[in-house]
């Protein structure tokens, strides 16, 4: 039956190739969408994963439906502190850097930093090992004051060093009246290696500062802190230690990041992506499946007379309707085969183009975070090959059924008087 299935699709050569055609574009397209959505999902983990330690909870005041609130105090830090499954919980104070609040090198230069962060060292230590390592100097002492720690773009403006290990700088402010002076100067003491990673652990464009030293600067003293990092012992109690935080300060007033979740949702959105996409390439073979049963509905037309001859001389009902769908299973083996190939290789060659669009702009003239291209790579998967095969012969077989029942119940007297 195979081979007599073979020999049909032989005889009608351009009319089999349109209609595994068709069925190569279904495949074709739904492996290359399958794989660049797999690719694409990766990518965005493992940058996800590399902005952020997954085991490091951020805390702000406020919520965006309550608005911004008053800033954190110590007797809220050891509260957090204490919850069960957070092992080190330290604050940071953050004063951003404008047009008017300035840090400068000696010669009045401008550093490459936005934002001086005033942190516990030995904790922050702790908490972030992997992106608090320096490329030279020293961290300071515990209660050591007046020494300043640069990341590297804060460092290094425009490929040239503002500021180095042993260096003077000066924070300079608008002067208050609760201030005795508007200038404050450190000596720079480390700075920390290249992180060149995005999230907000991304410490390149920072300056960091002791808390003693800024408690010395900013006016409000009974709240003074704006986020506190916590690190749990497991990642799998984050949710959990999250919600007793917020239940701690009530509803809205403070916001939670908890990286784990937030991994989950952007994969939720993509997997809906991936298979909206995957949706629309199914109907390409839909559309293929449908040319299928027209042409096999011509072919029993066709061979009416054959099919006639057959039952004359003993075929039963089930052997011509298996030599029909023998056909179908052919062009959708075929078919599926090809496609996938063929969808290999469009993925390579839809993620190059893809790739030249996703390259960050380089004409700024300005000094700006970096920003790291997205580079796809299809990730092929079995799994994704087996189903896209399995679908081909499964809508070839479903489409060619039609067909094949209408040969099979055809009279065998009538079909011999066909012309």
């Amino acid at each position: 039956m195979l081979s007599m299935a073979w020999m049909n699709l032989k005889q009608r050569k351009l009319r089999t190739s349109l209609t595994t055609l068709g069925v190569v574009i279904g495949i074709m397209t739904i492996f290359a969408v399958a794989s660049l959505g797999e690719g694409f999902r990766g990518e965005i983990k493992q940058r996800m994963e590399q902005g952020f330690e997954l085991n490091v909870l951020i805390v702000f005041p406020g919520s965006f439906t309550a608005g911004l609130r008053e800033g954190f105090s110590q007797k809220d830090i050891e509260y957090i502190k204490n919850v069960t499954g957070v092992s080190h919980a330290t604050p940071l104070i953050t004063i951003p850097l404008t047009e008017e609040v300035k840090l400068c090198n000696e010669t009045g230069t401008k550093l490459g930093a936005f934002t001086i962060g005033a942190v516990n060292f030995t904790e922050m230590m702790e908490i972030l090992p992997q992106r608090f390592i320096l490329t030279k100097g020293r961290f300071p002492r515990e209660n050591e004051r007046g020494k300043i720690v640069l990341g590297y773009k804060a460092s290094v403006v425009n490929e040239t060093i503002v500021a180095d290990v042993g260096d003077n700088v000066t924070l300079s402010m608008p002067a208050l009246p609760t201030m005795s002076t508007s200038n404050f100067n450190f000596t720079v003491s480390g700075v920390l290696a290249k992180g060149g990673t995005s999230g907000i652990t991304n410490f390149d464009y920072w300056a960091f500062i002791s808390i003693e030293d800024a408690l010395n600067i900013i006016t409000k003293k009974d709240k003074p802190y704006q986020i506190i990092l916590v690190k749990v012992s497991n990642v799998q109690d984050a949710d959990r230690i999250a919600k007793e935080i917020e239940k701690y300060f009530g509803s809205y007033s403070v916001t939670v990041f908890v990286p784990t979740a937030f991994t989950r949702q952007v994969n939720n959105i993509l997997s809906l992506v991936q298979m909206f996409l995957i949706a629309i390439g199914s109907i390409s073979l839909i559309v293929a499946g449908v040319g299928i049963m027209n042409i096999m509905t011509v072919a029993v037309m066709e061979r009416t007379r054959e099919i006639g001859i057959l039952k004359a001389v003993g075929a039963k009902n089930r052997t011509v309707l298996g030599m029909f769908l023998t056909e179908a299973l052919l062009v959708g083996i075929i078919g599926g085969l090809i496609g996938e190939f063929t969808g290999c290789l469009f993925s390579y060659g839809l993620a190059q183009i893809l790739n030249n669009f996703l390259q960050p702009n380089k004409t700024e003239l300005l000094e700006r975070p970096e920003t790291q291209s997205i580079k796809l790579t299809p990730a092929l998967s079995i799994t994704w090959m087996i189903i896209a095969f399995m679908f081909a012969i499964i809508i070839c077989i479903i489409f060619g059924l039609y067909p094949a029942r209408k040969a099979s119940k055809l009279n065998p007297v009538e079909a011999l008087r066909y012309e």
